[in-house]
C-alpha cells in the first residue's frame, strides 16, 4: 500500500486486449512495469521498449512470477537518447507486427543535471519529448493502418505529469517553444533547474498531445491521443538532488509518507487511458484529454491548453527532426 491515508485500489474495467499489441516505452520498472501487468494480464502482446537487456529479462520474468502469461511480454530495444535510435526502434518494430493498436510513451529521466547532446539538444527534453515525438512518428503509419481495422480501438497515451504546472508561474510569463534555444532552456543551475527542465518536457507532452489529435481529427483518422498524469507515486524516479535544502527534503520526505501511493497505483490511470470501456464508448470525450487519477479529465495548466504555444512546439521540433535527417 501507499502513504498512511491512501485510498482503496480502483476497479478498472477494461476491454479484452486479445489479440491486440501494445508498447510500453520504459516499462522495466515503475508505473511502465506496472501498467504492462494490468495489460498483459488483460490478454494483450506487449512490448517491453527498454535500452538494457537484461533488466528488461529480470523484469519479464517477474511478470510471469506475479501472474502475466508466460510469452505476452517481449523486449524492443529502444533507447531515447537519441532520436536516431527511437526511429530505428519503430522500424524495427514495423517489420515484425503488423499492426500496434496502442503505444504508451512512458519513459522519462528526472534528475539529471542540464547536459546538451551530441546534436546540441537539451538530453532531458530529447529523452522525454523529442525521441518519443519521433518513435511515435515512424509507427504512425502502423498505427492508422490498425486503425482503419474493423472494431480498431487505438490509441496513444503521453505519460506526462502533474509538474507542468511549474511552468509559467513566475510573473505569469509566457512560455516559448519557437527556437532550438526555447527548446533548450536550462532554467538555471541546482534542484529547481532540474525539477524545471523535467516540467518542460512535460510541459511539452501535453501540448503535443492536442496538436497531434487534431491532426488526426483533420485527417479523420480514428486515433484517440491522451496524456496523463500517473498520479504521485513511489517510484526509483521520485527523488530529490543533493543540493536540496534540509527543509524541503524533510517536506518532501513527509508527503512521501502521507499521501504518495505505492508503485502499483502508478499503472491504475495508463491502463484507464490505453483501455478502459469508457473511453472506448466516449472517443470524442476523451481525444486530446490531459487526464490525473484515475481516468479523470483535468483541464491542465493554461499553457498546457494553449494551441498557439502547441502550434509554435510543433513547428520548432518539425524543424530539429527535419536538421536531424529524420
Amino acid at each position: 500500500m501507499g502513504g498512511i491515508f491512501s485510498s482503496a485500489k480502483p476497479t478498472l474495467d477494461l476491454v479484452d486486449l486479445k489479440g491486440k499489441v501494445i508498447v510500453v516505452t520504459g516499462g522495466n520498472s515503475g508505473i511502465g512495469y506496472e501498467t504492462i501487468k494490468i495489460l498483459a494480464k488483460q490478454g494483450a502482446k506487449v512490448y517491453m521498449a527498454a535500452r538494457n537487456e537484461s533488466r528488461v529479462i529480470g523484469a519479464i520474468s517477474k511478470l510471469e512470477h506475479e501472474g502475466v502469461p508466460a510469452g505476452s511480454v517481449h523486449w524492443l530495444k529502444l533507447d531515447l537518447g537519441d532520436p536516431r535510435q527511437a526511429k530505428k526502434a519503430a522500424e524495427e518494430l514495423i517489420t515484425k507486427e503488423k499492426r500496434v493498436d496502442v503505444l504508451i510513451n512512458n519513459a522519462a529521466i528526472i534528475d539529471v543535471p542540464f547536459e546538451l547532446t551530441s546534436d546540441g539538444l537539451s538530453q532531458t527534453m530529447v529523452t522525454n519529448y523529442l525521441s518519443p515525438f519521433v518513435f511515435t512518428k515512424t509507427l504512425l503509419p502502423l498505427l492508422k493502418q490498425t486503425a482503419s481495422l474493423p472494431g480498431s480501438d487505438v490509441r496513444i497515451v503521453n505519460v506526462s505529469s502533474k509538474g507542468h504546472n511549474f511552468i509559467g508561474t513566475e510573473n505569469n510569463e509566457r512560455p516559448r517553444f519557437d527556437s532550438v534555444e526555447a527548446f533548450n532552456k536550462t532554467f538555471g543551475d541546482g534542484w529547481k533547474g532540474t525539477l524545471k527542465r523535467y516540467a518542460w518536457s512535460k510541459l511539452a507532452q501535453i501540448l503535443y498531445t492536442r496538436r497531434l489529435q487534431r491532426e488526426l481529427k483533420a485527417s479523420a483518422t480514428p486515433i484517440t491521443v491522451i496524456a496523463i498524469h500517473p498520479g504521485e507515486i513511489k517510484t526509483s524516479g521520485v527523488i530529490l538532488k543533493s543540493d536540496v535544502p534540509w527543509y524541503i527534503s524533510f517536506l518532501y520526505g513527509l508527503a512521501m509518507l502521507l499521501s504518495f501511493k505505492s508503485v502499483e497505483y502508478g499503472g491504475y490511470t495508463p491502463a484507464f487511458a490505453a483501455a478502459s470501456k469508457e473511453i472506448a464508448a466516449n472517443k470524442d470525450k476523451f481525444a486530446g484529454v490531459y487526464l490525473e487519477p484515475y481516468g479523470k479529465i483535468v483541464k491542465g495548466s493554461k499553457w498546457a491548453r494553449n494551441d498557439e504555444l502547441g502550434d509554435e512546439l510543433w513547428t520548432t521540433t518539425e524543424k530539429i527532426v527535419e536538421g536531424l535527417g529524420l
